[in-house]
């Protein structure tokens, strides 16, 4: 049958501090022997996530900005109006509720360096959005639950990611995972992710992993835990995201 790996990225196939995915080279190595189409699904945009790409030599479709669109090698990305829709939201709020928010477009390339520790390069990717908003929520809990209910008037979900509340229209990456599947004909799925907007992918799949994250808000005890369908992993990130691949892998019979 079939395999479809998805993976989220920061925090998970990629340490959460340098970015690096190398302790997960031996399962990359060997899904790229399987020929098992591996499908990035992060809250990163279509530009960052072209260049990694490029780099592990994929050829699967990606799904970017926390599942709000489909970055699809070879095929320009469908163009949206959502990032700029989210903007003017967030401009017509409430100032006691807008100042608590600090979006990648207050923050512009040098604050994204300093917000995440990417190079200039790299964050100047990271701004180029056409779907979602990532930011940090620097009010307090009371308020956040207000300016969340504020966005929602207007049609716009909030998602923790390992470092950033995300907003968006409302797609996930589940909602994805299905659009993926059908293209690629794959029958069973393997998910890997490290934060609360992770949970509606991991539950999607047959097979789900939690990568261990200190950093991140913790994901709660899953259902799937109890029924054998999602194990958690020790060791963080890419150490973590490797043994559990390698393990799931070897047990589906791909050694």
């Amino acid at each position: 049958m079939r395999l479809v790996i998805f993976s989220d990225l920061d925090g998970t196939l990629l340490d959460h501090e340098t970015y690096s995915y190398a302790p997960a080279k031996p399962a990359l190595e060997r899904i790229a022997r399987h020929g098992l189409p591996l499908v990035l699904a992060s809250s990163k945009t279509a530009a960052e996530v072209q260049a990694l790409h490029q780099e592990l030599g994929l050829t699967a479709p990606a799904i970017v900005e926390n599942g709000a669109g489909l970055f699809v090698p070879g095929m320009p990305l469908a163009e949206s109006n959502n990032y700029a829709r989210i903007r003017e939201a967030l401009a017509e709020l409430p100032e006691t509720l807008r100042s608590g928010f600090v979006g990648f477009g207050d923050l512009g390339t040098a604050g994204i360096v300093q917000a995440t520790g990417l190079p200039a390069d790299a964050a100047a990717r990271a701004a180029d959005r056409q779907f979602s908003e990532p930011g940090l929520w620097e009010g307090s809990p009371d308020d956040l639950q207000a300016f969340l209910a504020a966005l929602a008037e207007r049609g716009i979900s909030a998602r923790r990611g390992g470092r950033f509340l995300t907003l968006s229209f409302g797609k996930t990456k589940a909602d994805q995972m299905q659009t993926v599947m059908s293209q690629l004909n794959a029958e069973r799925s393997l998910a890997l992710g490290d934060a609360p907007n992770d949970v509606e992918m991991l539950e999607a799949a047959d097979l789900g992993v939690i990568v261990q994250n200190a950093r991140a808000q913790s994901i709660p005890p899953l259902a799937g835990e109890r029924a054998g369908t999602i194990i958690r992993t020790e060791d963080a990130g890419p150490t973590g995201w490797n043994w559990a691949v390698l393990r799931l892998l070897t047990e589906a019979g791909y050694t």
